[in-house]
């Protein structure tokens, strides 16, 4: 019953209250109407009862009679009177029946009169039928009308459900339309609007902030890098621990300026990325390393998007698989749009394989913080993958290959029609 809509529902409550209604109702009105006309069949009868013994008293007035078993009854010609010295049960089998006893002379007389009960049995017939079919064609104009109304009511309702799932992060602007009447689902409409309000303002202080804070970081980082490379003359050591760490801290302020537009719902560019080409590049930049790249390249495995978050995507992946390999990594690119970074390495234990992509997970905490990362890669690049409509999970029985599943061009381009 939860699974029902909200019309189909109240449709079904609606029906099953008023059949339930009109049961008791057609029960009742039957009884009433049954003990109705089998009293009316019942004063026949008495009326017929008291003009037998009133005929009685005066025609045997001043006569003693002595009454026997073989005394023969008054003639009678109503066929509904029984006269008699002893009352005949089976005469009154089917009708209403009044029963009195006369005295005459020396005993009495028993005076029966009947009165038939076919008429009650014939309206009920007739009634049962008049129910049998109005009471269904009522509860199905009941369902009719209700499931009518509730449409018309919950009509609103449905518009303002499909134009809010259609905002997202970069229309905040629109809003859900507001029906005129005064009722519960226009202060619901008004509501949203409020709220979307607050949302949009939120969004673009959340904007403005991340612009801010961009420049913020980048200005100081870049005028204390440039100083420690100057001084690197008088103490390189330091200069180069110094730098180490200006970097570190210039690589997370970018992962978390990053995410921040992800979260921010940004909208990536669309342009057209060979992904092959993309993963060449940044296996290319990362060769020379402690673990050699191996590639396995498809040729023409496009997608629309950015070319800079996908490269930052695949970069990072690779930048996980080289720390943690033993010799080699492979990087493979498959029809439709899928992209593969393989190690040799120990592998992500399974109970480990999603926690891996959440942000500032990093599973060998007892390796030393220059070796490792800052436990946003990971979560940058799955991030990244879902922006392009796509996934990024951990495959394979040892755990040793991330896999992005993306959404391939032609794809995406039926999808924007179908918009």
């Amino acid at each position: 019953m939860r699974r029902l809509s909200v019309r189909l529902r109240a449709t079904i409550v609606a029906t099953v209250t008023v059949a339930l209604a009109l049961g008791v109702t057609a029960a009742v009105l039957a009884g009433i109407l049954r003990s109705s006309l089998e009293a009316s069949v019942g004063e026949e009868a008495a009326r017929r009862l008291a003009e037998a013994a009133h005929r009685i008293s005066v025609a045997t007035e001043g006569d003693r009679l002595t009454i026997t078993r073989d005394t023969a009854p008054f003639p009678q010609a109503d066929p509904d009177v029984r006269i008699s010295p002893a009352p005949d049960p089976s005469w009154a089998e089917g009708y209403a029946t009044a029963t009195r006893e006369v005295p005459i002379g020396t005993g009495t007389l028993t005076v029966q009169a009947r009165a038939s009960l076919h008429p009650v049995r014939d309206a009920l017939d007739a009634l049962r039928p008049m129910l049998l079919i109005g009471v269904p064609v009522l509860l199905l104009l009941v369902a009719g009308l209700t499931w009518i109304l509730l449409g018309r009511t919950l009509a609103p309702v449905s518009a303002i459900r499909a134009k809010f799932a259609s905002i997202t992060a970069n229309d905040l602007h629109e809003r859900v339309p507001v029906p005129e009447t005064r009722d519960e689902v226009a202060r619901l409409a008004r509501t949203m609007n409020a709220t979307l309000d607050r949302l949009e303002q939120a969004v673009e202080r959340h904007k403005r902030f991340v612009a801010d804070a961009a420049h913020e970081l980048r200005s100081p980082l870049a005028t204390l890098r440039t100083r420690l490379e100057l001084g690197r003359r008088e103490a390189p050591r330091l200069a180069t621990e110094a730098l180490t760490d200006v970097e570190r801290i210039q690589r997370l302020a970018e992962d978390l300026l990053l995410l921040a537009r992800l979260d921010a719902g940004e909208p990536p560019a669309c342009d057209e990325v060979d992904l092959g080409q993309v993963a060449t590049e940044e296996a290319v930049r990362r060769r020379g390393g402690r673990a050699r790249i191996e590639l396995d390249i498809a040729g023409d495995v496009v997608v629309r998007g950015s070319r800079t978050h996908l490269a930052r995507m695949i970069g990072n992946l690779l930048d996980n698989a080289v720390r943690h390999a033993e010799s080699t990594v492979t990087v493979r690119v498959t029809p439709p749009a899928r992209v593969e970074v393989i190690d040799d390495g120990p592998g992500i234990p399974p109970e480990h394989r999603e926690s891996v992509f959440d942000r500032f997970t990093r599973l060998d905490e007892a390796r030393a913080r220059d070796a490792g990362g800052s436990g946003l890669g990971l979560a940058i690049a799955r991030d990244i993958a879902r922006t392009h409509g796509g996934t990024l999970v951990v495959a394979g029985d040892r755990g040793s290959c991330l896999r992005a599943d993306l959404r391939p061009y032609r794809e995406e381009e039926e999808a924007q029609a179908d918009g």
